[in-house]
């Protein structure tokens, strides 16, 4: 499977939904702002050597990505999407902060228009030959992705808008490196 998996993403056509890298412990401040990373949890020292070691083995493996990579609006996201890809491969895309929001006090509502959004974007296929790479926020147990650990990866296969997606394989950074290494 795992030959199969790598020949998979090496044609393209997924996207690769990743977990920022390990942030420092805590929370992030009521006052949350996203231009000033003091109000945030941030990368961890590990965290920043996994977002390093995620881009080097996504080069090492060969798998095309489609440029911008998509990061959530967070210091810890960004950050790990420059580690990985390069300061000038990145978009901040705000939409991502809504994973964020799933694991607040939310109304059933407001939690499936998320869910629906989410949906539609996942839904979009990548231009021929290339993997869309997503970098935000593990999802709450049970909803959208489910959850994913630090700099682990959600392999998702887009049917096209209106028709869904199918999640192909979860992946840990650990479970990458095995790819690399198959």
């Amino acid at each position: 499977m795992n030959g199969s998996l790598l020949d998979l993403l090496q044609a393209g056509g997924y996207i690769l939904y990743a977990k920022h890298g390990e942030a420092i412990v805590g929370e992030d401040s009521p006052d949350l702002d996203f231009r000033y990373c003091c109000t945030q949890r941030n990368l961890s020292e590990l965290g920043r050597k996994q977002a390093i070691c995620y881009g080097q083995i996504l080069v090492n493996l060969r798998v095309p990505i489609n440029y911008p990579v998509l990061a959530s609006p967070f210091c810890r996201t960004i950050e790990t999407a420059q580690l990985a890809f390069g300061r000038s491969n990145i978009q901040i895309d705000p939409f991502w902060f809504q994973v964020y929001r799933l694991g607040g006090n939310l109304s059933i509502s407001e939690q499936r228009r998320i869910i629906d959004s989410i949906q539609s974007r996942l839904e979009v296929i990548p231009p021929q030959g290339c993997n869309r790479v997503i970098i935000a926020h593990s999802f709450p147990e049970g909803i959208g992705l489910g959850q994913i650990p630090d700099m682990g990866t959600a392999i998702v296969r887009p049917r096209g808008q209106g028709n869904g997606y199918e999640v192909v394989a979860k992946l840990s950074l650990t479970d990458l490196l095995n790819l690399e290494r198959y």
